[in-house]
């Protein structure tokens, strides 16, 4: 059997990084991960080790991709930001304007910083929504807002996606993951993608961790983020995330496929104004919405598809512990993925301790 190993580089001084990724790697029970950290216009962390299937034969490679939930979230919104930057979409303007048929009246605005309501459906929806775009946008048109549009605060779990995504196609003629593909990753050189090709599909990595502890986990959180999952059926599933039908759909909200240098480098690309204008950037990083997320079951702090944290910077998590990052503070953009999304104790946290070791490098103090 291939043994676990760690491929990569870091820069000088950043060995503690590779340390407390190899330690991860080597105590992992399920598949691997990458992490990586731009900073000073250079990586100074690309790492990758562990396996990348179920059966833990294969060995994950820099290439490989792997599906890190709502660490999408991130790429979605850049895709409709970059079309608002254009003056072709406006952010206050009602979604009507290029959805004609969503209930509500919420704003483009109020979708992307997750206040719009649209987080559940209460009709029963089978499988085959999460792969017919349209079977599921009628859907979305059928159900009210769970709260008027601007009252509360709640991450469009698995919704988001397609409220972007119909903005996208109404305006540029584009399926979401196709302008982001020519638009924003290729040019950019990040290798990230929401409906992964045919071509793609032997590099992308399996789940793991769908077990008792992770159920438990996410049942006795607060928020509603279990029905918010759960309906169409199967974004928890193993057996639908690890299909080829799944990686090859595009559910905008959660299931891009990428690398962590792909992670990191869109909030390179951000920072650096590669992407949006100055002035867009400062309002996708603003505070948007505060308060406490009826969803996710904690305090939330909403910027136009990022969480902001205001001390020091932007980002995206998702589910099992992948995040997106940038930090004002530290000048540096990180990016975490991993298959293995049981649910740990904080202090078990992996790209926590990740993290805070290249903040330690860095003279900066833990997160």
């Amino acid at each position: 059997m291939w043994l676990m190993s760690v491929q990569g580089s870091v820069a000088d001084g950043f060995e503690p990084v590779r340390e407390v990724f190899t330690d991860w790697v080597e105590a992992s029970a399920g598949t691997g991960g990458g992490f990586a950290v731009w900073h000073d216009g250079r990586w100074v962390v690309d790492l990758v080790g562990g396996y990348a299937d179920a059966a833990r034969t294969r060995p994950w490679q820099p290439d490989t991709l792997v599906m890190p939930y709502s660490v999408t979230k991130a790429f979605a919104a850049v895709t409709v930001l970059v079309l608002v930057d254009r003056g072709l979409v406006d952010l206050d303007a009602p979604m009507t304007t290029y959805w004609p048929r969503l209930p509500g009246g919420a704003t483009v605005r109020q979708v992307l910083s997750h206040t719009s309501g649209h987080v559940l459906l209460d009709e029963p929806q089978p499988e085959e929504a999460l792969y017919d775009w349209d079977l599921l946008c009628d859907a979305l048109e059928r159900q009210q807002p769970a709260w008027q549009p601007g009252t509360a605060i709640g991450e469009s779990a698995l919704f988001y996606g397609h409220l972007l995504g119909q903005v996208v196609r109404a305006v540029d003629g584009r399926t979401l993951g196709t302008f982001l593909c020519e638009e924003v990753c290729v040019p950019h050189g990040l290798d990230f993608h929401v409906g992964v090709l045919e071509a793609d599909l032997p590099r992308v990595a399996d789940l793991t961790g769908y077990d008792a502890a992770l159920r438990a986990y996410l049942e006795q959180r607060e928020g509603l983020m279990v029905p918010a999952l759960s309906n169409p059926p199967g974004a928890l599933d193993p057996d639908v995330v690890n299909g080829d039908r799944w990686r090859r759909a595009e559910v905008p909200a959660v299931n891009g496929h990428g690398t962590a240098r792909a992670v990191a480098g869109l909030h390179a690309a951000l920072a650096d104004g590669r992407i949006l204008s100055e002035e867009l950037l400062a309002e996708m990083t603003r505070e948007q919405a505060v308060g406490a997320d009826r969803v996710v079951g904690a305090e939330a702090r909403w910027g136009l598809g990022v969480g902001i944290e205001p001390t020091d910077g932007w980002g995206m998590g998702g589910l099992g512990g992948s995040f997106g990052w940038w930090s004002r503070a530290g000048g540096y953009a990180v990016g975490f993925v991993t298959g293995t999304i049981g649910a740990r104790p904080d202090d078990e946290d992996p790209g926590t301790r990740l993290e805070n070791a290249a903040r330690g490098v860095l003279g900066l103090a833990p997160v």
